[in-house]
């Protein structure tokens, strides 16, 4: 059993029926109710491994949330916390956040604001949430096709990470987490780029060494930078642009978080790059990664205002400017860049040109 913190908040990596979940719930809320959050996919696939594994989870009451980054939104929170009320969940109760991105981050905020807070705990089950959702503190919301722009900095009372989990999911999930596993490598060290370039197939995803090294990532910006002052921004570095095409694809045709944000990685590396920020070579290799796992999408020229308009709402811009993270090598990137509106035209067109020159 692998152990890891960050700001008094314990981790674990292991089998979960090992570990000391059972324990924690016994000890801190023995006469409390139990909540956890699902979505359809971890109510079918995860959910009765839980229960029958804990018996404190028995007659625990289960919230449902549909699947899909479209339903992490104030409308389905509102049923959430409407259900709690009648439930009369108090702040000695616990919720359990079982499930990716999705529920980590919106189980999180449900749970920080009823009643002023309510004890959380996440169980990820998404490669995602392991390496990067769940950890943090950050909970948040989507709010009119802008991407968390509703949201607290409140941290779990424990983290459960069970890489048998991952048995769980089709295999462009599996993508989605590695796309952040990138960006961990990409703001901080080339060793762990050099390793991840080598991974061929999903299967090799499922090294949790890979996976412990991509959380200390995370967690050692995260204990520096608590509430995203300073140095923490570095894990923003392909959220800009990949927030803008995640945003503008949510009601057209969807695509995971991890597949824009590795939409975003080339194109913001592509932009270091035409600033002569970034070498030719460190170019060439992020683009041929990427590029390797990721399909290209297809981003009309008709509608670049509003992908320009979602990427200036992004939550991280101030003072007017849109706000980005420029890479200079790999391993090593710089925070608040200023991206020109120019800059991402010119990099929606790069990608729209690579794209055709494959049919």
């Amino acid at each position: 059993m692998k152990k890891l913190s960050y700001n008094q908040t314990p981790i674990e990596i292991g089998p979960i029926v090992s570990g000391s979940f059972e324990q924690y719930l016994n000890e801190n809320f023995p006469n409390s109710k139990k909540v956890v959050i699902v979505d359809e996919n971890t109510h079918d696939f995860c959910l009765e491994f839980m229960i029958t594994s804990f018996p404190e989870l028995t007659d625990a009451e289960i919230m449902l949330i549909p699947n899909g980054e479209e339903n992490k939104v104030l409308e389905v929170c509102y049923q959430i916390w409407e259900a709690l009320r009648e439930y009369e969940i108090t702040r000695n109760d616990v919720v359990i956040n079982l499930g990716g991105g999705v529920i980590t981050d919106m189980g999180g905020f449900i749970a920080s604001v009823f009643k002023r807070g309510v004890p959380f705990i996440n169980v990820p089950t998404s490669l995602l949430a392991m390496v990067d959702a769940s950890i943090g503190g950050k909970t948040g919301i989507d709010l009119g096709g802008y991407k968390n722009l509703l949201g607290t900095f409140t941290n779990p009372e424990r983290i459960y990470v069970d890489s048998s989990f991952l048995s769980t999911l089709p295999e462009e999930e599996l993508w989605n987490g590695y796309a952040e596993m990138l960006k961990h490598a990409l703001i901080s060290s080339r060793s762990h780029w050099s390793e991840l370039v080598k991974v061929v197939d999903v299967e090799d995803l499922l090294n949790e060494e890979m996976i412990v090294a991509s959380m200390e990532v995370k967690i050692g910006f995260v204990e520096k930078d608590l509430l995203e002052k300073d140095c923490r921004k570095l894990l923003n570095f392909g959220h800009t642009i990949g927030h803008a095409i995640e945003g503008y694809l949510l009601d057209k045709s969807p695509i995971g978080h991890g597949h824009a944000v590795a939409l975003g990685l080339w194109l913001e590396s592509f932009i270091s790059f035409k600033r002569n920020v970034l070498s030719t070579d460190d170019f060439k290799a992020i683009e041929k990664t990427i590029l390797e796992k990721f399909n290209m999408v297809y981003l009309d020229p008709d509608h670049f205002n509003e992908l320009i308009q979602i990427a200036r709402n992004d939550k991280k811009n101030n003072e007017g400017s849109i706000k980005g993270i420029l890479i200079r090598l790999i391993g090593e990137c710089e925070i608040d860049s200023v991206f020109e509106e120019a800059e991402l035209v010119s990099s929606f067109n790069y990608m729209n040109g690579k794209l055709s020159l494959l049919n």
